[in-house]
């Protein structure tokens, strides 16, 4: 049976950045999605990307024989965080650099094989849109 390997998701997120930028996110009057309509449930886009991304990256603790010690862990998660934070800025929703560099880290903690993510609750669709921009198969 196979090991589980923790997800970042599951030992540490860069919460206050997450909480700023879905807070700002708000904020924004011209060409963001929730300006088109007022949808009674909206997720802020840049949380969803960070759950997405995060539940799909492993957290250095889950990978002793690279990161063997607490300070190359924290090093590791401290680099992961960097990614996750300018990619959840509303600016680089559709930046092509930002989004590879996400989608590679997905690529290496999944063996080459992301999952497709299933939202059976898509309302205005903001898992599923952000699950295409990580280069995930999404159904909704």
């Amino acid at each position: 049976m196979a090991k589980h390997r923790k997800k970042l998701i599951e030992v540490a997120l860069p919460l206050e950045a997450i909480n700023a930028e879905s807070s700002r996110e708000k904020s924004i009057r011209h060409g963001h999605p929730s300006t088109l309509h007022l949808w009674w449930a909206r997720r802020p886009l840049a949380a969803a990307r960070a759950v997405i991304w995060s539940s799909l990256v492993d957290d250095p603790s889950s990978l002793p024989e690279k990161f063997p010690t607490e300070e190359l862990q924290k090093k590791e998660r401290d680099r992961l965080f960097a990614i996750l934070e300018e990619l959840i800025l509303w600016e680089n929703s559709n930046n092509p650099k930002v989004l590879a560099k996400a989608h590679v880290e997905i690529l290496k903690s999944t063996g080459g094989n992301p999952p497709a993510l299933l939202d059976p609750f898509a309302g205005g669709g903001a898992i599923p849109l952000d699950a295409q921009r990580l280069g995930l198969k999404a159904y909704a």
